[in-house]
């Protein structure tokens, strides 16, 4: 099985430090600092890549099911938002994934059980079980 890697470098304490990432297929090269982590600020955050790749993985996994159920989807398009709380030691408490798709031939209540039971098979779901992934999903019309 493939292994993928990501680097970081950080420079400085946590308040005036700065830091880099990047991703080994090159997609991805950026800044991260305390500001971008918990404040405002210029480049991104672990966070905001834990997002994203929930998003992807989770997207991929559920066309995967929806394909195999019979119904390739037009489109899947999935937001995470990673609660991140700084209140003692700081935690990710819970990912929403808000998922909408365009699946010809599919009503609602089979859409949504299919987005729950790829929600739990998504391996960066399962990568995450301590943090609470909440679920939204609806059909586009």
């Amino acid at each position: 099985m493939p292994v993928r890697k990501a680097n970081a470098q950080w420079q400085g304490d946590l308040k005036s430090g700065k830091g880099d990432m990047k991703l080994q297929s090159g997609a991805y090269e950026g800044q991260f600092s305390f500001k971008t982590r918990f404040e405002e600020g210029n480049g991104t955050n672990p966070e905001e890549l834990v997002g994203a790749a929930h998003a992807g993985c989770f997207s991929m996994q559920f066309s995967a099911m929806l394909a195999e159920a019979g119904h390739t989807p037009d489109s899947i398009q999935t937001e995470a938002k990673v609660h991140f709380s700084i209140d003692g030691t700081p935690t990710i408490e819970k990912i929403e994934l808000i998922t909408r798709g365009r699946v010809p031939g599919m009503d609602e209540a089979e859409f949504k059980k299919t987005a729950e039971e790829a929600k739990k098979a998504c391996p960066v779901s399962r990568l995450y079980t301590g943090a609470e992934i909440v679920l939204d999903a609806a059909l586009d019309s």
